[in-house]
């Protein structure tokens, strides 16, 4: 770095990296355009490690989502957005240079959050909706994020400073996570098979371990589900229509890919006293714990719903990511309605259908 700028962020990120990695020289991949210039690459740089335990992997540290140089934000305690990405990626021996799609990954991720102001936490996942190395043959389809086993947060020159750890996750693993919470099934897996979060394209699914789907599901019967938010772009309400000699009944509309987990957590959320609140395109949706059945259109404050016991059950057990109408023996005067999801590819053509 030049000696004349102030790099004062930058500089406390290798001092920390270098507590694991010594004089190792890392694989460093710059950015030539500054992002607000009009570069493409949020990330100022990325850096890769060679680590050698518990298996031969990549470990990728990023620059660029706290302050690198000059305090600018006013927020003195928090450098930045508060984190930088880590990536720990399996390695073969025979691999000199770390592949390229983990380095447009991490970027993916700067331009998420930096259009989004979105920041990630410890505990968070994230639906890739496909492989999160694009083509590959692999089960991995999310990322979970956790902090970095082997850099713990730091206090830097321009505030506080997090390694936030991606790791890839299945489709399987990620509904486990959202039905329980993410730390959980990760140090279930971790307790399965220790590998400091690490990701490898080439693994099966955790959560088809006998030992980890009995560890899983014991944490969801005793904790129930951590996930208190969902946002589902494909959400829905039509309000009681009337008709010549009749009601139609309220609709509640739900995307296929969606409707199986709402279904799980509820059961993690309205058994254990707890609320689960939907989101969608200009409509909010409140699941709540209650002693009657029963809903609420508030208008513009969105739809409120309330559930027993009973009809939590029925719609953990009714809710299928199949399309259909969904009839509910506790709300004469609403239905469920399950539509079908298409998932499509960054050029906006559907690979696959759910429902």
């Amino acid at each position: 770095m030049n000696e004349e700028v102030n790099a004062s962020g930058w500089d406390a990120i290798e001092h920390a990296v270098s507590k694991l990695y010594g004089d190792q020289e890392p694989k460093h991949y710059g950015t030539l355009v500054s992002y607000r210039l009009g570069g493409n690459d949020p990330l100022d740089g990325i850096s890769a490690y060679r680590a050698e335990q518990p298996f031969p992997h990549w470990h990728f540290v990023t620059y660029g989502f706290s302050e690198l140089y000059d305090k600018e934000l006013d927020d003195a305690k928090t450098s930045g957005y508060g984190f930088e990405l880590t990536f720990r990626l399996a390695r073969e021996d025979s691999e000199e240079e770390p592949p390229a799609w983990a380095l447009s990954l991490l970027q993916n991720m700067g331009r998420y959050v930096f259009r989004s102001g979105n920041v990630f936490r410890a505990g968070d996942y994230l639906d890739a909706n496909g492989p999160i190395c694009l083509g590959a043959d692999t089960q991995l389809t999310a990322l979970a994020f956790v902090e970095d086993p082997e850099l713990p947060a730091m206090d830097t020159p321009n505030g506080h400073v997090q390694f936030l750890q991606m790791a890839g996750i299945t489709g399987s693993e990620l509904e486990a996570m959202q039905a329980w919470n993410t730390l959980g099934v990760l140090n279930a897996c971790e307790a399965y098979k220790p590998s400091r979060y690490m990701t490898d394209l080439a693994r099966g699914c955790f959560t088809e371990v006998p030992v980890i789907t009995e560890m899983v599901q014991n944490g969801m019967e005793r904790d129930g589900s951590n996930t208190g938010f969902l946002y589902v772009d494909q959400l829905g309400w039509e309000p009681p229509k009337k008709r010549l000699l009749s009601k139609a009944p309220a609709v509640l509309k739900l995307g296929a890919k969606q409707a199986g987990i709402v279904g799980k957590l509820l059961a993690g959320r309205i058994r254990k006293g707890k609320s689960l609140y939907l989101s969608g395109p200009g409509i909010r949706v409140v699941l709540e714990p209650g002693e009657k059945a029963g809903f609420e259109d508030k208008g513009e404050d969105g739809v409120r719903i309330t559930l027993d016991e009973a009809s939590a059950i029925e719609w953990s057990q009714k809710l299928q990511p199949k399309e259909g109408m969904v009839e509910l023996s506790a709300f004469k005067g609403m239905v469920l309605q399950v539509v079908k999801t298409y998932i499509k590819d960054e050029a906006g053509n559907v690979v696959s259908t759910i429902g």
